[in-house]
């Protein structure tokens, strides 16, 4: 195997004690001449081992007993880090913590598995995303027929003699001001898509956000005041958030509603109106404690067929 090796990371050693390397770096860089070439620019103070200057290319392994000088600071990071130590879609209850908007500790919640824990399917998702854009067309687009079109019906000349085409009104759709044939109408753009697949599409999207580890639950979302400043502060603390969205149990919170209406990256749905299209627009979803109990409970009712 060829090694390569950079001659300033020789450098740093600073002299051409090997044996504390690894057998098979020191038996290579004596195979290679480099510590024949470092005996001539041997430092001059002797029996000082040059550790603390190759000690940042060694490996340390981290353990419960180490102390905090262990591993050099500036390469640690100060961003919480998400392991995956589970696997998605095995319909396992999650534990995940309660608290608020000031940051206290209000324990902990165990989330329905067959809600928040279930497969990701993407074509689950895009047929249910259709299906509500659809839905939420207003469908009021309306042309006139040649019976609805204004203008008089007299047959504008003759049947022949003229030399010109013959017609029996300028109100057709050749003629400018005429009517529209075969144009749009007022109708409904809605398809139809089974309840059990609107259901699941709801719990995809749940369990994506909790995947993500974009899920938060509140014990409640009572704010101290209606200043827009305090939703601010808040989203500023969150990392990586750039679109919220707080769905609540019951009613909204009128000082709530006053803090967000100014903000374009914050939204208020209640529970009754969480949908999978408002889940795929905010990156994070702040729940309460209520409105998770709600969503549970309307996923496990039976449907009505």
């Amino acid at each position: 195997m060829a090694l390569s090796i950079s001659r300033r990371v020789l450098r740093a050693f600073g002299s051409s004690d090997f044996s504390s390397l690894p057998f098979s770096l020191s038996n290579a860089l004596r195979g290679h001449g480099f510590a024949d070439s470092s005996c001539s620019k041997q430092s001059s103070v002797l029996g000082k081992a040059p550790f603390d200057a190759y000690r940042r290319f060694s490996t340390t392994i981290l353990t419960p007993d180490s102390s905090e000088g262990s591993f050099p600071s500036h390469l640690l990071s100060s961003k919480r880090v998400l392991t995956p130590d589970r696997e998605i879609g095995l319909y396992q209850d999650l534990v995940i913590p309660v608290t608020n908007f000031h940051n206290e500790d209000k324990g902990f919640m165990v989330l329905a598995g067959d809600v928040f824990d279930v497969p990701i399917r993407k074509d689950i998702i895009h047929r249910v995303v259709r299906w509500q854009l659809a839905k939420r067309q207003q469908g009021t687009h309306s042309t006139k027929t040649i019976s609805e079109v204004s203008g008089t019906g007299r047959k504008p000349w003759r049947q022949k003699g003229t030399g010109r085409a013959r017609h029996g009104t300028l109100r057709g759709p050749q003629f400018r001001g005429g009517a529209t044939m075969h144009g749009p109408k007022p109708r409904s753009h809605a398809i139809k898509l089974n309840k059990k697949v609107r259901r699941l599409g709801l719990k995809i999207a749940l369990s994506a956000r909790a995947a993500e580890g974009k899920l938060t639950v509140f014990e409640d979302l009572e704010v101290p005041s209606h200043k827009t400043k305090n939703i601010v502060n808040y989203v500023h603390q969150m990392e990586n958030t750039k679109k919220l969205l707080l769905v609540d149990g019951g009613p909204i919170n009128e000082k709530l509603k006053l803090a967000t209406q100014n903000l374009h990256y914050v939204n208020i749905l209640p529970s009754i109106g969480l949908n999978v299209y408002s889940i795929l627009l905010h990156d994070t979803l702040v729940m309460s404690r209520d409105a998770v109990n709600r969503i549970v409970e309307r996923m496990h009712t039976p449907i009505n067929r």
